[in-house]
């Protein structure tokens, strides 16, 4: 069953967002060679209980930690160790926040140093898809359109895009209906109405869409070995418009980025 949600629950889960979206902007620095992704799961708790939020990922379904990070060839899922970063790496970092009763949860792909010209390729191209994916959620669409946009748009480049892992909407908890497929057919699938918060994020693969799992029953992995990247957002759908909910200006700030993506998505202050 779908939830809708009043303002006032939108505005609890703009707050849950933001909490996602700060933690992610303290790790941008800290993403570098040599730093194991457990010294950075450690962070990321205690920056979330610092603002007196419960870390989302944290058991639930027994996952053990609070973030799900996952370099290179590792799609999503993947379970943080001591295994240290090196140059040229990529980091797949997906966040959950829970507060006020509400849950945020979104996710960048980090560069660790200088990475190699076409996987900067890729994470562009996936960043791109998920603000041409945020841009199909409005009045009139359907999550079919949604999931065509990216998928059109990423397959141009030759990428493959996962099936068996797709977005979903958030509230009360995780993962709420309707599920959101980065890809799809045009006016296929439910409705988009106002009230609606999703978590819409493309996982695209530089080759084969097609993933393996690890034995340790969380990590997914491609399957040709090629890397993988991962952004995510969660958006309200607010007077037939799309609104971003998180942002990476934290991420952007930190390591003097400058972007105007988020400018069409969000809110409006008078």
């Amino acid at each position: 069953m779908l939830s809708i949600k009043s303002l006032e629950e939108i505005e609890l889960m703009r707050e849950s967002a933001l909490i996602v979206s700060q933690t992610l902007g303290m790790l941008a620095k800290e993403i570098q060679p040599g730093v194991n992704t457990l010294h950075l799961d450690q962070l990321a708790e205690n920056f979330i209980r610092d603002h007196q939020a419960e870390p989302g990922f944290l058991g639930l379904y027994d996952f053990p930690n609070t973030l799900c990070v996952s370099p290179n060839e590792q799609v999503v899922h993947g379970i943080p160790n001591k295994n240290p970063l090196v140059e040229g790496d990529i980091l797949s970092v997906d966040c959950g926040v829970l507060k006020n009763g509400f849950y945020g949860d979104h996710a960048y792909t980090f560069q660790v140093g200088e990475v190699a010209e076409e996987t900067q390729k890729l994470l562009e191209v996936t960043k791109k898809s998920l603000y041409i994916g945020i841009e199909a959620f409005c009045q009139g669409n359907r999550v079919g359109d949604l999931g065509h946009a990216i998928q059109s748009y990423s397959e141009s480049f030759g990428y493959g895009v996962v099936r068996e892992l797709v977005g979903h909407g958030l509230g009360k908890e995780m993962h709420e209906a309707p599920e959101i497929p980065n890809y799809g057919k045009r006016g296929r699938g439910k409705k988009f109405l106002n009230g609606m918060v999703i978590a819409i994020e493309p996982m695209i693969n530089q080759g084969t869409k097609n993933i393996r799992h690890f034995n340790d029953g969380w990590t997914i992995k491609t399957a040709d070995n090629l890397p993988s990247a991962h952004f995510e957002h969660n958006v309200a759908l607010i007077d037939g418009k799309p609104q971003l909910l998180s942002t990476f200006n934290f991420i952007y700030e930190a390591l003097g980025i400058k972007s105007d993506e988020e400018v069409p998505f969000k809110k409006v202050t008078l």
